[in-house]
């Protein structure tokens, strides 16, 4: 199993990265305690034009600040005060591009992943959901810009080569008619058939 390098977060089109970072391993080190697993579904934002990204929305504030950094470190903030996302920076520096991880199968402790969501959960009850996926793997506000591509970090990403399934997509989950025609794009991926996947839609297409 391979560290994924720098260099694969630093393309500028990031749909192809979200589609790219399907089947990768997002692994956690807390204070020891070692979990991941399989990333099988993502949502690219990119913050040029896009009405659904925080980069674009708000420019670059205290909380946006890591997105302009340049691509390979995790963007953690807090949605409705409550649940932790974890994103993918991407591109150079400066531009702002973000993918979210929406969802992992687990692979390695899974028992401590029960623990920490406090209950016995399956499937995407236990790890559909950006939320869900911060608990599973313990990464709070601490996890912000962090480096995926180091060894020694606490949240790094792997490539194990083992990854050989059908990538769907639709339109990204919970956009509202303010990101106007964004909402409609095609930027949200994942692993057909997986019973990890946040959520079934009724649109599915081949991408």
């Amino acid at each position: 199993m391979q560290i994924v390098p720098k260099s694969f977060y630093q393309s500028a089109d990031v749909v192809s990265t979200a589609k790219a970072l399907i089947g990768k391993i997002l692994q956690t080190n807390i204070e020891g305690i070692i979990t991941s697993g399989r990333i099988v579904e993502t949502e690219a934002y990119r913050g040029a034009d896009d009405k659904g990204c925080h980069s674009f929305i708000h420019g670059k504030t205290e909380r946006t600040a890591v997105m302009f950094e340049s691509g390979g470190v995790s963007y953690v903030y807090i949605c409705y005060g409550i649940h932790h996302m974890i994103n993918v920076v991407t591109n150079s520096i400066s531009n702002a591009d973000a993918i979210l991880i929406r969802a992992i199968e687990p692979i390695e402790g899974e028992e401590i992943m029960l623990a920490r969501r406090g209950g016995k959960f399956k499937n995407y009850y236990l790890s559909g959901g950006p939320g869900k996926v911060c608990q599973c793997l313990g990464i709070e506000k601490s996890g912000n810009n962090l480096p995926f591509y180091d060894h020694n970090s606490p949240i790094s990403i792997y490539d194990d080569k083992c990854f050989n399934e059908t990538i769907m997509s639709t339109p990204r989950v919970g956009m509202s008619h303010r990101v106007a025609e964004y909402a409609n794009n095609h930027w949200r991926f994942y692993v057909k058939g997986n019973p990890y996947v946040s959520r079934p839609l009724l649109l599915k297409y081949d991408y």
